[in-house]
């Protein structure tokens, strides 16, 4: 956030409680002269009353309960009035900070959607460049190829989640579920990242002929989100491990790294939508926070669910648990 929209916030911040404390102070204010009043009105009505009048007991009575109903009167009216703007100021803060979290969430995502689509346009456009004005070896061709293919991935891996969120957003996506072999998908998931990193160490224990009711185009985008999440997060001489098995009814899905590890507190937040940890001025890893979204609302989509824990002795478990009944 720049130093403007610093001081825009905290302006905006000073103006919100310098009228919360204004308004509280002006009720108080009134709820003590309504008081102040009423004794006044009382102590006239006293005054006014003649001590050899035969009805002296009961107008004085009578004054002193008509009294005590005014300052209970005042007092349920300004606790109502007190517990409605406190109820108030703490929505309208709640909804502010609400607001200033998305607009920095979805500051942070235009910056990363830039760098993310700015990047493999740029390394796809040098490969293709050179290999239409150099004659090169075949080896070379084919790596340059090799990767120009890769970035290519990434572009569609990329507008798939964008165009995924925004439809899961809007109410806009109607799955299509049938019988699907989860152990068939977690394989071609896994050919295709060791094609692409054939450098990275990508390992599976999937246990074979794992079916499961879903559709397989998003099971498979939330395994490839939870995969690059690993690969992206962990050092490249680090393993990276994709595990499936089912237990009776019970289907797990395991995606385990030996990278950074995320914080305690982070945890839940990490799911959120474009939520990413740190700045993205400082942030070495490219990603848009859309992934591990995406991996949550799928496999709550099927009914699942999604938690992270730490690996040990260091890096992270992202387990995906179905039921297949």
């Amino acid at each position: 956030m720049n130093v403007q929209k610093k001081r825009r916030l905290a302006l905006i911040t000073f103006i919100y409680w310098f009228l919360l404390v204004y308004i509280i102070a002006a009720l108080i204010f009134w709820f003590i002269t309504l008081r102040a009043q009423n004794d006044t009105i009382r102590r006239l009505k006293g005054t006014s009353i003649e001590r050899n009048d035969p009805q002296f007991d009961e107008k004085t009575h009578k004054a002193n309960d008509e009294w005590r109903r005014k300052n209970n009167q005042y007092l349920g009216e300004g606790a109502t009035f007190l517990v409605v703007i406190l109820i108030g100021a703490v929505f309208v803060y709640r909804a502010t900070r609400k607001q200033i979290r998305l607009s920095q969430q979805q500051e942070n995502f235009m910056m990363a959607i830039t760098h993310e689509l700015k990047t493999p346009i740029a390394v796809t456009q040098l490969n293709l460049e050179t290999l239409l004005r150099r004659q090169l070896e075949d080896e070379t061709r084919d790596k340059l190829i090799r990767h120009s293919l890769q970035e290519v991935n990434r572009l569609n891996n990329l507008s798939s989640n964008i165009l995924l969120a925004a439809q899961l957003e809007g109410g806009n996506y109607t799955t299509f579920k049938q019988e699907v072999d989860l152990s068939a998908i977690a394989m071609e998931v896994l050919a295709e990242f060791s094609n692409r990193y054939p450098l990275r160490h990508i390992t599976s224990l999937i246990e074979p002929e794992v079916y499961m009711n879903g559709e397989s185009l998003l099971l498979k985008m939330m395994m490839n989100n939870l995969v690059e999440n690993a690969l992206k997060y962990s050092p490249r001489e680090k393993q990276v491990r994709l595990e499936l098995h089912q237990e009776k009814d019970l289907i797990e899905l395991r995606v385990v790294d030996e990278g950074i590890g995320i914080a305690g507190e982070e945890k839940q937040r990490v799911f959120t939508k474009f939520y990413r940890v740190g700045n993205e001025n400082t942030r070495k890893t490219h990603g848009t926070g859309l992934g591990l979204y995406l991996s949550k609302k799928i496999a709550e989509a099927h009914k699942g669910q999604i938690i992270v824990k730490d690996n040990q002795p260091q890096g992270s478990i992202f387990t995906v648990t179905f039921k297949d009944k």
